[in-house]
């Protein structure tokens, strides 16, 4: 990572909710290509959340912590604040004497920007403006929240406007949380109403919608220098598995996600 970070843009997309299961199924099965062309030998990787809903992932993830990778092991870290003792702090991992890394960046010279989506960046009390207040500047409107079905467009719009208007000579750190995950998706699987209400086929079908629109994404941010790009869940959710709905819970399907990193070439299309 310390030859990424000063030389690339980088990109961290948490693609709210989002199960492990229905992301892997939906890549094996060519549902989602425009995600699955950049994803190492086109899979998702399975990791540990590192909490089991958004807030309290969020805190970690911009604590240094991304999802942990699902198997016995001593796993290095891309990022880290310098913390004495850390055993997954390695050679190649990028560490700052800031707590978190969203100031760290910042003081290697990123503008740091997030475009916001479920309710914990919406900056409509004290509670939302947590995570949304860690950044130089952040945006969110209603049509970037969970009610919204073009949720992910207005997103894209905003970032593309962002990546636009940074100075070319600054590297820009973009955080995007994605809400179409998120319950209420029924209205992104056709045909559906809100009386069929969420399940795991709205879910799948809104990972679908995002997939259109994400190469949009791609190109924004590899538009002005290399990017690196980090895609995964905050943590997943459950319908009814074994009776549990939701998340907050300890469940196989909340504690299990899909994680990527990968690198986008300067120039990159859709």
């Amino acid at each position: 990572m310390n030859r990424i970070v000063g030389s690339h843009d980088i990109l961290l997309v948490t693609l709210d909710t989002l199960r492990f299961d229905v992301a892997a199924e939906l890549a094996e099965a060519g549902r989602i290509p425009n995600l699955a062309r950049h994803l190492p030998a086109g899979r998702w990787e399975k990791r540990h959340a590192p909490g089991s809903f958004t807030y309290a992932s969020h805190q970690a993830i911009f604590a240094g912590f991304l999802p942990t990778p699902a198997e016995p092991g001593r796993h290095p870290r891309l990022f880290a604040a310098d913390f004495a003792g850390s055993e997954t702090t390695a050679d190649g991992t990028y560490v700052y004497d800031t707590p978190d890394l969203v100031s760290g960046l910042a003081e290697a010279g990123y503008r740091t920007a997030c475009v916001g989506g479920v309710g914990f960046f919406n900056k409509q009390g004290a509670l939302g403006s947590v995570l949304p207040g860690l950044f130089e500047e952040s945006h969110w409107e209603p049509d970037f929240g969970v009610a919204s079905p073009t949720s992910f467009e207005s997103q894209v719009a905003r970032a593309e406007e962002i990546a636009a208007r940074t100075a070319p000579e600054q590297p820009l750190f973009l955080f995007v949380n994605v809400s179409a995950l998120h319950q209420p998706n029924w209205f992104h699987l056709p045909g559906a109403s809100r009386a069929d209400g969420d399940s795991r086929a709205t879910h799948a079908a809104a990972l679908e919608y995002v997939d259109r629109h994400i190469g949009r994404l791609f190109t924004a941010m590899s538009s002005r220098r290399p990017c690196l790009a980090i895609v995964c869940s905050d943590h997943g959710t459950a319908y009814g598995d074994d009776g549990w709905s939701g998340h907050r819970i300890g469940h196989e399907s909340v504690w299990t996600v899909p994680y990527a990193h990968f690198l986008l070439e300067e120039g990159a299309t859709r």
